[in-house]
């Protein structure tokens, strides 16, 4: 978190985004996407937050030399089955469809894991130095904030989501 004090990270103009910055003493820098790659060029901001796809995507790694794996933000999979649907659906299909889903996440995250550590490679490749971050400091910087009375979700929601693996 150290490193993060005043460094001008551009974010998308959406307190989610911001708070991360903001808690660890970086400067948030709210900027229409389509302007990331020449405001990194000039230095106008000194980093930005995407996925590794959008970063090589949108070629940032070329007017960037760091990328920080943080893991503050994940990709997944998200499968919504509306009411109408579910409400067709007897006892045994609903258990299929549950255990289908739970596979497909599972495989989801496999892939995404994978396709992270295929892009930190090229990314090396590129010559992007490509950090491991101990995310423990982190963690215990942002926590209480993020469990605070403040945010706009209910503490079971912040426990709910700590307890996953």
């Amino acid at each position: 978190p150290a490193d993060m004090v005043d460094l001008k990270i551009r974010t998308p103009n959406a307190p989610a985004y911001q708070m991360f910055p903001e808690i660890t003493g970086a400067n948030p820098t709210p900027m229409a996407f389509s302007e990331v790659y020449l405001a990194l060029q000039q230095g106008v901001v000194d980093a930005q937050e995407n996925p590794l796809p959008t970063i090589q995507f949108k070629k940032f790694y070329e007017v960037q030399s760091n990328i920080n794996l943080t893991g503050h933000i994940t990709n997944s999979l998200v499968t919504i089955v509306g009411p109408g649907t579910v409400g067709k659906l007897g006892a045994e299909d609903l258990k299929a469809l549950d255990a289908a889903l739970i596979d497909a996440g599972k495989w989801a995250s496999a892939e995404i894991v994978k396709s992270e550590n295929e892009l930190a490679a090229w990314f090396t490749e590129q010559g992007v130095t490509v950090n491991v971050v101990d995310r423990g400091p982190f963690i215990d910087a942002v926590s209480p904030a993020l469990s605070s009375a403040d945010m706009p979700w209910a503490p079971v929601i912040f426990e709910r989501l700590q307890s996953i693996k």
